[in-house]
């Protein structure tokens, strides 16, 4: 059975837990109006997704 010689220190211990970052979503340009936007979500500045649009956008949002 495996059981640890010496304590593991508190310091130690986050340590190891330290370089656990968040990564930075991948950001796209959009084809149609050329604003940066997720890879694979409808564009949230035109509505537009491969190419055809999916959500109408109104004229107060841009």
């Amino acid at each position: 059975m495996a059981v640890p010689k010496t304590k593991v220190s508190k310091q130690r211990k986050h340590k190891r837990s330290a370089n656990w970052k968040a990564a930075t979503p991948n950001m796209t340009e959009c084809p149609q109006c050329h604003e940066l936007k997720l890879a694979h979500r409808v564009c949230d500045n035109c509505g537009f997704y491969d190419g055809k649009e999916v959500v109408k956008q109104t004229a107060d949002k841009k």
